[in-house]
């Protein structure tokens, strides 16, 4: 059975994409920073919990070396957790507005991937697959036609254009892994105050990538809709 963790999982994206890859006979495991909030989540749909900060290097290390102690291995690494930060024009921008976003955003990324790069190679096809943004798209944000365009988002989209080119250099550099980046446009969360389309439908590039098996390729970026603009 394929074993998937999926980091930032409690709510939104990372939840819905749990509850779909449970449903197509997946063991989900949610990683969340909040215990009380991830552990009613898992028991909700039926996932596995572990506490798991990206953002600090000890509860990643003890996220890995639970799951590896449960399960043996990885399948599946689904970097989903990230946060948009305080949203200000590129004019009053401060380091002190965009660290908390790389934190978060990138610095998490590379945190989780290093921690568990031994449990994936565990795997007999291991996969990792990164959330990044149509907001780090240049064709996207440069074209006034779409929704992309309409947000000053200069920490949060160069954050996710730096996951995005990340994904790219871990799939040149690491073959006998799968790594691949995938946008949900905007979805009706909380993240976005409920603008956009539907969960489900932001949720199903990553389900898609998930669900492959030994057919999932290696440095796409892609969205519901095929290869995303960039």
């Amino acid at each position: 059975m394929t074993i998937t963790l999926i980091t930032g999982g409690n709510r939104g994206l990372g939840l819905e994409i749990a509850r779909r890859l449970i449903d197509a006979g997946q063991t989900v495991w949610i990683g969340a920073r909040n215990t009380v909030h991830g552990r009613a989540a898992a028991d909700r749909i039926g996932a596995r919990f572990v506490q798991l900060d990206v953002t600090d290097d000890a509860s990643v290390r003890a996220a890995a070396d639970t799951v590896w102690a449960e399960a043996g291995h990885l399948d599946i690494l689904i970097n989903n957790a990230g946060i948009l930060g305080e949203v200000t024009s590129p004019e009053e921008m401060t380091v002190a507005h965009m660290r908390p976003v790389y934190e978060t955003n990138v610095f998490g990324t590379v945190r989780v991937i290093r921690a568990f790069l031994p449990l994936l190679r565990a795997a007999e096809a291991p996969s990792v697959v990164n959330v990044t943004s149509g907001v780090g798209s240049f064709t996207l944000v440069l074209d006034p036609t779409t929704v992309e365009s309409q947000y000053p988002l200069a920490a949060y989209g160069s954050s996710k254009v730096a996951v995005t080119m990340l994904t790219m250099q871990y799939a040149m550099t690491i073959p006998d892994i799968r790594f691949n980046a995938v946008d949900p446009g905007q979805s009706a969360t909380d993240f976005t105050g409920g603008l956009g389309h539907s969960v489900q439908d932001g949720t199903d590039a990553a389900v898609r990538i998930a669900t492959l098996g030994d057919r999932t390729p290696t440095g796409t970026v892609t969205n519901r809709d095929g290869v995303l603009p960039w």
